[in-house]
């Protein structure tokens, strides 16, 4: 990674350098012509892991006001920088260019909470400057070779002649050697000859800022994938630049599932990641790992644990119904039956809690009759958190979050399903359990208010409603890909998703740009706060491809726009979230300064709310595919080539009336409409 101010200068201020592992191997390198630091015209990434920065630098006695030179710095994050002078004058230019350069060698999460350590001493090497620190050493080497070299100021030294028309360019080199300890096996970057694992796909449409968000998205994601050190071929992406370059397994999983239209290589890679770090026996038995996440200010915090367990069972399911060849689908099976054990030991769903430690029989993968397993002041019947023991529930009991209950019920679902098209017992018990989990959700979660009601945002024993008001909620839209391109059904009834959607256009969720996490009417709500009112991306869009498939296109439509509008704004390269501010007339949105961008989330949310819009459900094991576009269709005519159904190209074009026409698709595939 490599970041800057927009004149390009790295000047070792706040989050300035080039990193490595974490590390960071270049804080300074400053440009000088003559003295002179180049005036800044312009600074624009070409893509997310380049950069391309220009400036001016008029010489002394130049007869008028036009610079005489100008200087590109093209930059690219895997520590490659040349510095090209182009003399634009009539005259020769006599000047001597200096580089200054230094280095703290500082790890990353002591950068990011504004740890700043003196800089280095360098050291003479052939062609460039050597910082070496107690646990890691970086150089810089340059082509051509300086003429001079100043070790103690950090300063490569050319003295150059340009002629008129003339250009001249320097290629530095940054590098970092770290002791690796004996055994470990980071995960490394996409090799050369891996390709990226989606298509490249094509996107014609009406409205111009759908054409620059998917490519710069896709762009974005590709800049954050990693291969995995115990298979190199599996790719995985990390959550997000600068803060986040590790393994997320939920954010991972849902940038998988969010690019299936893509192929299923990506969901693939993740499953197999995760599902070998997936613990197979003991009390954390089937759990995905996860980090504590920070729920905002009306809510506990929570374990991303649960959610990557639960959308393990969902990514596997979907990625099969895209096309997933079977035998794939066959391996990674077992780790989704200990997800299901996990969830069933969690004590919402009727079963011995002794069980988690099952072998891949099909015992863990069904319910029974048993009592539930609760403490006395906990929610009775509903999913908590995956990641504790019923001894550490009942000690010290948490809500029941209404996500949390949508991401249950639907991975109950699919794993019915997957259960039993692989011959594996318990389906049927699964899709008895999710039908009593919803009659208790409607039953118990349901808010009746002045404003037609609302869920609850979590329940904290029976009968205790937890209020809160917040984005949250989106996730009951979010009801999963099923059989024959249909959806499952949701938590809530068609009446209660017709109030949900009303309330979510409202100024108190809507801020003209996307959804805020929580209620602007909240005395707690802060515009800038990531779970108390920052807009976050990926959960508009679950909220914008929820409603209209729902048969809510208008609200729908409401959503799209503004989000839309602030893809422009952030030039196609949407951060993780950007601050709930009510958006006025001339005032861009603003962006948060702890979000990640690139994230992988919000970039594979880009992708999916254009392929969610067109309408494309396949179910390849059916040997199906359905496509039901928008009726409205608020992209205007939309055309998507590049698509993968099935591992075989499939294109889509839809009219400006809502109807889509298939234009590719694999020969072994039926094609219908819903």
């Amino acid at each position: 990674m490599a970041a800057s101010g927009p004149d390009g200068q790295l000047r070792g201020q706040g989050l300035h350098g080039f990193y490595r592992a974490g590390v960071r191997t270049l804080a300074r390198m400053e440009v000088r012509l003559g003295g002179m630091e180049p005036m800044p015209l312009q600074g624009t990434l070409t893509s997310a892991a380049e950069a391309r920065f220009v400036g001016a630098v008029r010489l002394p006695g130049d007869p008028d006001p036009d610079p005489t030179l100008t200087v590109e710095r093209l930059r690219h994050a895997n520590g490659v920088e040349t510095v090209t002078v182009r003399n634009t004058g009539s005259r020769p230019a006599r000047i001597p260019l200096e580089i200054a350069l230094g280095t703290d060698l500082g790890p990353l999460v002591e950068i990011a909470v504004g740890h700043r350590s003196a800089d280095l001493p360098g050291q003479v090497q052939s062609a460039g400057l050597r910082w070496a620190g107690p646990q890691h050493s970086a150089t810089v080497t340059s082509r051509p070779s300086p003429h001079a070299v100043l070790a103690g100021a950090g300063v490569l030294r050319w003295d150059l002649e340009v002629q008129p028309g003339a250009r001249w360019s320097v290629e530095l080199t940054m590098a970092l050697e770290t002791a690796t300890p004996v055994g470990v096996r980071p995960p490394t970057g996409r090799g050369a000859g891996v390709p990226l694992p989606w298509s490249e796909p094509e996107v014609r449409c009406d409205d111009p800022r759908v054409e620059l968000l998917v490519p710069r998205s896709l762009d974005a994601l590709g800049g954050l994938l990693v291969a995995d050190a115990d298979r190199p071929t599996d790719l995985y992406p990390v959550s997000g630049a600068p803060w986040r370059f590790g393994l997320t397994a939920a954010d991972a999983l849902w940038a998988a599932r969010l690019v299936l239209p893509l192929g299923t290589r990506l969901a693939a890679g993740t499953l197999r990641a995760l599902a070998r770090r997936q613990p197979t026996a003991g009390p954390q038995s089937g759990v995905i790992p996860g980090v504590l996440r920070h729920a905002g200010p009306e809510l506990p915090p929570s374990c991303t644990a649960t959610e990557a367990t639960l959308l393990f069972v969902t990514v596997l399911a979907e990625a099969w119904r895209w096309g997933l060849p079977r035998h794939e689908v066959a391996e990674l099976l077992p780790a989704a039956e200990r997800a299901l054990a996990a969830l069933r030991a969690n004590g919402a769903v009727p079963g011995d809690a002794a069980q988690r430690d099952s072998d891949d029989s099909g015992s863990a993968g069904g319910a029974d009759d048993r009592p539930a397993v609760n403490g006395p002041e906990g929610p009775v019947g509903f999913v908590t958190d995956l990641g504790r023991s019923a001894e550490e529930r009942a000690a010290r009991p948490v809500p029941a979050r209404c996500e949390v209950q949508a991401q249950a019920h639907r991975a109950a679902l699919h794993g019915a399903e997957l259960l039993e098209a692989f011959g594996r017992p318990g389906a049927q018990e699964w899709r008895e359990w999710a039908t009593g989990l919803r009659e208790r959700f409607r039953d118990q979660f349901w808010i009746d208010d002045l404003s037609g009601g609302r869920p609850a945002a979590a329940l904290a024993a029976p009968g205790r409603q937890l209020p809160a008001v917040a984005s949250s909620f989106v996730h009951l839209l979010d009801l999963g890909l099923a059989g024959d391109g249909a959806q499952h059904e949701g938590l809530l009834d068609r009446e209660q998703t017709r109030i949900l959607a009303q309330r979510l256009v409202t100024p108190e969720f809507d801020c003209g740009w996307g959804l805020r996490t929580l209620s602007a009417k909240s005395p707690r709500f802060n515009p800038l706060g990531h779970r108390s009112g920052a807009s976050r991306v990926h959960e508009t869009v679950l909220a914008i491809t929820g409603l209209a498939e729902a048969g809510f296109e208008r609200e729908s439509r409401v959503l799209l726009d503004g989000l839309l509008d602030a893809a422009t704004h952030f030039e196609g390269r949407l951060p993780e979230m950007y601050a709930g501010e009510q958006r006025l007339t001339g005032c861009p949105p603003v962006p948060h300064p702890a979000a990640c961008r690139p994230a992988a989330l919000s970039s594979a949310a880009a992708v999916h709310l254009v392929t969610a819009l067109a309408g494309v459900r396949p179910d390849v094991p059916a040997g199906r595919v359905t496509v039901r576009p928008a009726s409205t269709a608020p992209l205007g005519e939309l055309e998507l080539s590049g698509l993968r159904v099935a591992g075989e190209p499939f294109s889509v074009r839809v009219s400006r009336i809502g109807v889509a026409v298939v234009e590719e698709a694999s020969a072994e595939l039926q094609l219908g409409a819903r």
